[in-house]
């Protein structure tokens, strides 16, 4: 009796304690937005990235849990419209079940989508995946890494116009490049890239962007800095970024919205990003602060406006998930 009476007085304390701030979420996910949102159901609760794929009219959104799903827009949505659209399975693959699903980018030329895979728990495990659009199947599947390599953690991916594609390693602080048939061809490393602090290395290498002058930029999550990667002509070259109104602490996913703006999807929400002169240096310009009890992680583009995917979907038994407008102010 007195172990029973003890688990309740436990369970009532938890309820109590747990009211404040269920009651703060409650009134933050029902205040209107201050920006057009697609809100959409979803069987989980965790998505890491989402990309909009314009000629299927759908976002791609993956699964921490493994997989991808998509989003279709239907034509006559409507940016004032209260309807919750709904996401689809598309891609679930036995060959890497157990790993997580984390950045997309969308090959249209090719008609392809490429998946980063990462083994979120130990880091024993990263891959690139690609698949056919049209028909899901899966092109090729390239391991980055195996349990012998130490950790690693395949995060986000950018692509170049051959169709070179070049992942982040969360962990291990480097960036695989991986040809269009999947062979991979080098290991970009700097120690530019790991911060003298330990726990600055928690999160590393994140966000990546390929930008058309032939040059990658790159985020480093913990410690905040930005860097510039010269590929052309087989070249490595590795610089950090100066940025005014920096660090982009927490940044993650990154969109380059033209050859001179950068968006970084992170704390608060989004950042907007300028350089001036070939990002030898750039200035923080915009802030959008979205949604406060969800995380940002990845940015994409729709119709000329950047939306921001969060990372938490809530609800039960289906999951809401909130693609935001991000609109940016000094």
């Amino acid at each position: 009796m007195a172990g029973s009476l003890c688990s309740a007085k436990l369970i009532a304390a938890f309820l109590l304690l747990s009211a404040v701030p269920f009651a703060y979420l409650i009134a933050l996910e029902l205040s209107p937005p201050s920006t057009h949102v697609f809100h959409y159901h979803s069987s989980g609760f965790l998505r890491e990235c989402a990309k909009w794929d314009a000629p299927g009219r759908r976002f791609l959104v993956s699964f921490f849990e493994g997989g991808v799903g998509q989003v279709p827009v239907p034509d006559n949505h409507s940016p004032s419209s209260a309807a919750v659209l709904e996401e689809t399975t598309v891609i679930k693959d036995a060959d890497v079940a157990g790993n997580a699903s984390l950045g997309l980018a969308v090959d249209t030329g090719r008609g392809r989508l490429l998946v980063a895979v990462g083994d979120v728990f130990w880091n024993k495990y990263s891959a690139l995946a690609a698949y056919d659009m049209s028909t899901w199947k899966r092109t090729f599947l390239t391991q980055l890494s195996g349990p012998s390599d130490g950790k690693t953690f395949a995060d986000d991916i950018a692509l170049d116009p051959e169709g070179n594609a070049y992942v982040t390693d969360a962990k291990g602080n480097k960036i695989w490049k991986v040809g269009p048939d999947g062979e991979l061809l080098s290991i970009i490393r700097s120690p530019l890239f790991i911060p003298k602090e330990w726990y600055r290395n928690w999160v590393g290498l994140n966000g990546i962007a390929y930008h058309p002058d032939g040059y990658l930029i790159v985020v480093h999550t913990f410690s905040g800095k930005l860097f510039k990667i010269d590929v052309t002509n087989g070249g490595e070259e590795v610089k950090v970024i100066d940025v005014v109104g920096g660090p982009l602490r927490m940044g993650d996913g990154l969109e380059l919205l033209s050859p001179t703006k950068l968006v970084v999807a992170g704390k608060p929400s989004g950042t907007l990003v300028e350089s001036l002169d070939g990002w030898q240096s750039a200035s923080v310009v915009g802030r959008f602060k979205g949604p406060s009890h969800r995380v940002a992680t990845a940015a994409t583009v729709k119709d000329g406006k950047v939306y921001l995917n969060h990372m938490f979907g809530l609800g039960y038994p289906k999951k809401k998930h909130a693609l935001v407008e991000a609109v940016f102010s000094t």
